[in-house]
């Protein structure tokens, strides 16, 4: 017997997929689950393959679910919202012949039974088609055994998004899976209203469906300094005249202080060793002087481990700029910041209400609606 939904339709579902990583494909989800939710549809979530987790109730479970269920209070068991995690070695493991459990059943399973009493199921793929190929789980091999028809997420320009839409769409085709359509993502209409357009007649010619552009906004790229805070768990030396500045840009300082100064740009986050007291004491005087600099930094990442002298630390809290000090090295710092930058986080709420207004006003939502199709009779 089919599932079915409160209204006795069949419960629908729909497979978000995306060209490769950080391409929007989380902050669509969460744009589309809310959407739908205003719609009054009864909406349920799963991410099937995770490869970044975390322990949620004691429990594995995939970053993107645990997100999911932050910001919407989601109320199913974490291993239904997420129900095979990849950690470090499993890929061996499942080479090496160690891993005999059913991993797709546990899959299906899941799918069955946030189902119920469902109007839709989301489902979020992790990376580019190929994704989990090694362990026979890519998203193009869960969807097909899923049934669910998938949306294509890319990023903004016109030849890369097509390509690549173009490229993974191939992949589904060859498991089965129905591709509905793509969206493109952090598109500037500003500099290029005629995108949209270009990009519509560019995937029409390879029979895929342009099902709309999210326009690009500064604060859904890059975070505030509250969560660099939160995400670095370095010592806070100093937190800063306002954490919910929105950070511009990261700049590696590993030159000299008058070299620095030229090139940091606008409402940069500096990433800079502890140790360079040149560095810091130049940039910190930029808020000191009285004059309008339009490349003052918001705030300093001080890597290494190194300490301030008593000098420069009571500068930067005259200065009143963010600082928070960081074991290890400079380059390993600057790729945990990275790794801040392209993720949304449950307690940022001015990110997720600017994505909720975003998707609603920048999508057909009822053309998505229609991408969605019943789960199959099993």
């Amino acid at each position: 017997m089919a599932a079915a939904g409160p209204s006795g339709a069949a419960t629908r579902q729909l497979f978000l997929a995306a060209t490769g990583q950080n391409r929007g494909k989380t902050t669509t989800s969460l744009g589309l689950f809310a959407a739908f939710r205003a719609r009054g549809l009864e909406t349920a979530f799963m991410k099937p393959v995770g490869q970044r987790w975390i322990t949620l109730d004691g429990e594995p479970a995939d970053e993107d679910a645990a997100l999911m269920r932050g910001v919407f209070n989601l109320t199913d068991p974490v291993n239904l919202l997420s129900p095979v995690q990849i950690p470090r070695g499993f890929t061996r493991s499942v080479i090496n012949g160690e891993v005999v459990e059913d991993l797709g059943a546990r899959i299906l399973g899941a799918q069955q039974r946030l189902a119920v009493g469902r109007d839709l199921v989301l489902l979020e793929g992790t990376g580019h088609a190929g994704v989990g190929a090694v362990i026979g789980l890519s998203n193009a091999d869960v969807a097909a055994l899923l049934g669910a028809p998938v949306v294509i997420v890319s990023e903004g320009g016109i030849g890369r998004p097509i390509d690549e839409i173009v490229l993974n769409a191939a992949l589904f085709a060859a498991r089965g899976v129905e591709v509905a359509g793509a969206i493109v993502n952090k598109v500037n209409l500003d500099a290029q209203p005629e995108l949209p357009r270009l990009l519509e007649r560019g995937l029409a010619r390879h029979g895929i469906p342009l099902l709309g552009v999210l326009p690009y906004r500064e604060i859904l790229s890059n975070p505030t300094l509250a969560i660099i805070e939160d995400g670095l768990q370095g010592e806070t030396l100093w937190p800063g005249r306002d954490m919910d500045a929105i950070i511009g840009r990261v700049s590696v300082a590993a030159m000299q202080a008058e070299h620095v100064l030229a090139r940091i740009g606008e409402s940069a986050l500096v990433v800079v060793p502890g140790d360079r007291e040149d560095v810091i004491e130049a940039l910190a005087l930029l808020w000191l002087d009285g004059r309008d600099h339009p490349n003052r930094p918001l705030g300093f990442v001080l890597s290494g481990g190194y300490r301030p002298s008593a000098r420069v630390s009571d500068l930067l809290r005259r200065a009143n700029i963010f600082a928070v000090l960081m074991e290890g090295d400079t380059y390993s710092v600057a790729s945990q910041v990275h790794d801040l930058l392209v993720k949304t986080h449950a307690e940022d709420t001015r990110k997720i209400d600017e994505i909720k207004s975003l998707v609603a006003n920048s999508l057909d939502i009822d053309r998505v609606l229609q991408a969605a199709r019943p789960l199959p009779v099993r």
